[in-house]
């Protein structure tokens, strides 16, 4: 890889909470043990079953995250975007991967066998450490989000899933908080594992009670304390209940 993209590589992982604390000499023995692989949209990275055999750094692009049933049902557990990471549980276990990734756009990714990272975090216990926490963080917001499905009705998951995404792509805009990130009622249900309809409903329950607006095809927040009433946070509440791409999918 050219000395360019190595500096690039480099910048872009220390976007990423898990790499970011490396040194430059660790850095640089990372960036010694990983390629450059590319996606075109609408392709799989790794799919769910697959072997947990490498993990990928997103330097470019957006991938999704998503599970399904064995009837064919889809969920979509998060969006990753440039900076972050994905595959590190079924990498430390070497397991099968839990879920899918698919291009949702053009991507590059950065990608490290499992046999050369491994040695890796058993050179730098630190790293370890650290991935430990942030692993541990995960195991949280998973238990969190099990509880919402099972006891919260959907408009009320509808409104944390919207307040998490504008913390994610939140834009200050004329009459509130625009998520700058276009989502599809499609997409909404695919993250709450519920129809279109039901989205669509309660999209039109939160715009007739003020809660929200639409700007050019993007959803936009126009009531902060609605929302955060409905998905029973404090009212100002800075919280984010895992960053989507600090909870990442394998």
């Amino acid at each position: 890889m050219a000395t360019g993209g190595v500096v690039d590589v480099a910048s872009v992982l220390r976007r990423n909470r898990l790499l970011g604390g490396l040194d430059r000499r660790e850095m640089d023995e990372l960036l010694g043990l990983g390629r450059l692989v590319r996606y075109p949209a609408e392709t799989t990275v790794f799919a769910k079953g697959d072997p947990g055999d490498c993990v990928f750094a997103i330097l470019k692009g957006q991938i999704g995250i998503h599970t399904s049933s064995i009837d064919g049902k889809m969920m979509l557990l998060n969006i990753l975007d440039a900076g972050d990471v994905l595959g590190e549980i079924a990498l430390i276990d070497g397991r099968e991967r839990t879920a899918g990734a698919t291009a949702l756009r053009p991507s590059e990714l950065f990608r490290i066998d499992r046999a050369d990272f491994i040695p890796f975090l058993e050179r730098h216990p630190r790293l370890a450490i650290h991935m430990m926490g942030v692993l541990c963080e995960r195991l949280r917001w998973v238990s969190e989000s099990i509880e919402d499905a099972v006891f919260l009705d959907v408009p009320r998951r509808l409104a944390k899933r919207l307040l998490q995404l504008a913390r994610d792509y939140g834009q200050p805009a004329s009459g509130g908080l625009r998520i700058g990130q276009p989502i599809s009622q499609e997409g909404l249900a695919h993250m709450l594992g519920v129809t279109r309809e039901i989205v669509n409903r309660s999209l039109k329950a939160l715009k007739k009670s003020n809660a929200i607006a639409y700007s050019k095809g993007f959803i936009v927040l126009t009531d902060l304390h609605l929302l955060r009433d409905m998905a029973g946070e404090p009212a100002d509440s800075g919280h984010t209940s895992g960053r989507m791409a600090e909870h990442t999918g394998e």
